[in-house]
């Protein structure tokens, strides 16, 4: 029997690696029913949930990258799923906000894609899904709390 190679005991490749087949099965149903990416979706799934928001906002709330948000947000106003609207606090900036028929589409897509995390992870027990909720929040916050400034000087977030 051959050891484990480290990298596929490094967490964050095993936790990538779950990401992006959780998240490329799913994306198979956005993409083929409602002809979705997965940042379109995300974005539309936050606005769902939140409300109207900035594209900085999104941005941040969604963790990615600020040309996958607007080129996310682009698509979506072209589909009239999304729109702009002036934002009052900052007139500077505007709020993307679902449509009606975006708020159409919401509705029929979170119920599936509640069914899907159901089936994806069925062989949960229901403290097991807390704990792996749990954990994968402590690592998400504990990677935000990672300076910059300490990654930009190499080493790692590393005192």
């Amino acid at each position: 029997m051959q050891p484990a190679s480290l990298l596929s005991r490094f967490l964050p490749y095993q936790l990538s690696l779950a990401s992006n087949a959780v998240s490329g099965r799913i994306a198979m149903e956005y993409r083929q029913r409602w002809g979705l990416s997965i940042p379109e979706w995300r974005v539309m799934a936050v606005l769902g949930d939140a409300g109207a928001m900035t594209q900085r906002d999104l941005t941040k709330r969604t963790l990615m990258d600020k040309v996958a948000v607007n080129r996310a947000c682009k698509v979506l106003e072209e589909r009239e799923l999304a729109q702009r609207a002036p934002n009052e606090q900052d007139g500077r900036s505007h709020l993307l906000e679902l449509t009606e028929g975006g708020k159409a589409m919401h509705a029929e897509i979170m119920p599936l894609a509640l069914q899907m995390e159901a089936k994806l992870f069925e062989g949960f027990s229901q403290d097991e899904l807390e704990l792996f909720r749990a954990l994968l929040e402590r690592a998400r916050s504990m990677a935000e709390e990672m300076s910059g400034e300490d990654l930009s000087r190499g080493n790692f977030g590393l005192k």
